[in-house]
């Protein structure tokens, strides 16, 4: 018997009622933790530095996803523009921290359901939501206009972390595969790295609720993930990312929760004017996290390896198309 996406079966009538729930929330936006209280429907900018309809920087066949979501044919990843957070350390700060530049791609909602029934008729397993946070509303029609055409194919949300858990709630039975980073163990950090303040404290809060959503099990179909929770942790160095906070809070809610460890930091963006992230991650550093993981009985998921700082490296500007030229995952199970 093959998956059905949730989405499927939610009735018309529901889904009108969650859409028009995530437009009243622009109107003085509280779409993540911000809480910039602006009216983005008429025009206004918070944070984000985004109106009310989707920005869509590029979309590709993705097969750099872990294992389980590539699978052979590739994850259906759409790339929104700008975000929601400003990591001085952003691997994809071409498109997340250029708002002017992001102005001259922002599409319909027709259109962005038009590119998921195109992964879909391309063989993707899936549809990736990549920094999809602050277009909650324009992706809710999104899926249910895709959804009227045909669509059948599992969606992925994969975000910052920094998410309100008024909006995930918007998405219970609408996404089945939540993916989101776990970037810092600590508020402070995430203030001063990210620009989020009470990072780790909400980061918390909107991981619980999709857990709640979808639980700690992986569901498969064909060596696929159909759904389920895989939380990505990035190693920073000199131990920015309170590494072990994380894992505690993760083996707390539940131990057997997917983790997967990323090795591919380097410095980009505005990362050099700061001697703590001016460099790549030890041998050490990443050894020590991977202790970690087996402290806190977390072994379930992936690592990448640590030579991934090297070759994960996304261009924006050379290639809206494929930024990431089809590279595979070098990532291991734990």
């Amino acid at each position: 018997m093959s998956f059905t996406p949730s989405y499927k079966n939610i009735s018309e009538a529901e889904f009108a009622k969650r859409i028009r729930s995530a437009e009243e929330i622009l109107k003085s936006c509280t779409s993540c933790p911000r809480d910039c209280n602006i009216d983005r429907t008429g025009g206004e900018l918070g944070s984000c530095q985004s109106g009310d309809k989707p920005i869509v920087s590029s979309y590709t066949l993705h097969f750099g996803e872990e294992p389980v979501l590539s699978g052979t044919n590739g994850a259906g990843n759409i790339f929104f523009g700008n975000c929601n957070l400003r990591c001085d350390y952003c691997q994809n700060f071409e498109i997340n921290q250029r708002p002017l530049f992001e102005k001259l791609n922002v599409i319909s909602v027709e259109r962005l359901s038009e590119i998921m029934i195109e992964f879909q008729r391309k063989g993707a397993h899936n549809i990736g939501l990549v920094s999809p946070t602050h277009f909650s509303a324009s992706i809710l029609k999104s899926i249910k206009i895709a959804r009227d055409k045909g669509l059948n194919l599992p969606i992925i949300y994969n975000t910052n972390g920094y998410d309100s858990v008024e909006i995930l709630k918007l998405y219970k039975d609408v996404i089945d595969i939540y993916l989101p980073d776990f970037k810092y163990g600590n508020n402070e950090y995430g203030r001063r790295y990210s620009k989020a303040p009470n990072y780790f404290d909400n980061c918390k809060l909107a991981i619980k609720e999709m857990y709640k959503q979808v639980g700690g099990e992986l569901i498969y179909e064909n060596s696929v993930v159909v759904r389920g929770l895989i939380i990505r942790h990035l190693v920073l160095p000199n131990g920015l990312a309170e590494s072990e906070e994380v894992f505690k809070f993760i083996a707390s809610l539940d131990p057997k929760i997917h983790i997967s460890l990323m090795a591919q930091y380097y410095p980009t963006n505005r990362s050099s004017r700061n001697i703590l992230l001016n460099r790549k991650i030890s041998f050490r550093e990443y050894e020590r996290v991977l202790e970690l993981l087996d402290k806190y009985g977390l072994e379930n998921g992936w690592i990448q390896e640590l030579e991934s700082n090297d070759f994960y490296r996304p261009n924006f500007n050379e290639d809206r198309v494929d930024p990431f030229g089809n590279k595979r995952s070098a990532k291991i199970s734990i």
